[in-house]
């Protein structure tokens, strides 16, 4: 048809045409519409999936973070039987025999506290460097607050050769956290000392200088083992998802409450206990250096 033909449509005609081409604009539309229903419904369903998927995963890895620890089980290499890693001078540990540790053997915690604690293995030894003996826990501020001020201090004494400084790490805070947080940096800490002994201090300093709020669902499980690769020890992994040492910290948690230990950081030097009786008022510098002087 030619232009001229064109203009010379009728009214109905070019109605018809509009009509059409209405039609044919709502339609299109209309099936944009329904497209983009089914996209929306469709993101919506992979959204749904995927929450489903991270809350599957969340509720997985929690319940076997808190799944029920064995009630006997191996004390790590250069870990002592009253759950402590002993550091000598400078990257040395002391060296310890392995034995089976198991909780159930210790009585409860007394239902009345004892006059004066007495922590097994921390009593003075003639001749020796003065032993100082840390029950701590890795979500504990107070120890946290206690190794910022001391470490330094407990560092220099024990590369002279002054003193030696054991760690008995609990999982004495495990409710304030959601995964049992402060048991399982204690057990990456012990495999850190039967792996790789020499990297023990840097891990613990990494556990306080990284410490989790206390509520919080603590540092995971990965994030742990790569805390220990980052100080240079050897790959902890397959240790910590074995959870080879929760019996051992277990154990060293009952028997903390067992001997009338109520909190941490708790802290003995020579077997005294810092902090109570007639030291509760003397600074824990002066507190050690007494007990130093002592041993002329």
């Amino acid at each position: 048809m030619t232009p001229a033909n064109e203009l010379r449509k009728s009214k109905a005609e070019r109605t018809a045409e509009a009509r059409e081409k209405a039609r044919l604009i709502r339609e299109a539309q209309l099936k944009k519409d329904k497209r983009n229903k089914l996209l929306i419904g469709w993101g919506i369903v992979a959204a749904v999936v995927a929450i489903l998927v991270i809350v599957a995963l969340v509720v997985t890895t929690t319940m076997k973070q808190n799944a029920p620890i064995a009630g006997e089980g191996p004390t790590p290499a250069n870990g002592n039987a009253h759950g402590g890693v002993t550091l000598l001078a400078n990257t040395d540990v002391a060296k310890t025999e392995p034995a089976t540790v198991n909780a159930a053997d210790l009585p409860d915690a007394p239902k009345t506290a004892p006059a004066e604690v007495v922590a097994p293995g921390a009593e003075a030894e003639a001749g020796k460097p003065v032993k100082v003996v840390l029950y701590i826990d890795f979500i504990c501020p107070v120890c946290k607050d206690f190794e910022s001020k001391y470490n330094e201090q407990l560092t220099s004494l024990r590369n002279d050769g002054k003193i030696t400084v054991e760690y008995r790490p609990l999982g004495f805070l495990d409710s304030r956290s959601s995964t049992n947080y402060s048991s399982r940096a204690a057990n990456a800490a012990a495999c850190v000392a039967n792996e790789s002994p020499d990297k023990y201090a840097a891990l613990v300093d990494s556990l306080f200088a990284k410490q989790p709020a206390e509520g919080s669902a603590g540092i995971s499980d990965n994030d742990l083992k790569k805390m220990a690769t980052e100080v240079g020890a050897q790959d902890i992994s397959k240790c910590v998802d074995d959870k080879t040492y929760r019996p051992y910290v277990a154990f060293t948690t009952k028997e903390a409450n067992a001997i009338g230990v109520t909190g941490t950081p708790t802290v003995f030097v020579d077997g005294k206990q810092w902090g109570k009786g007639d030291s509760a008022q003397t600074p824990f510098p002066d507190f050690l250096q007494a007990a130093i002087a002592a041993k002329g």
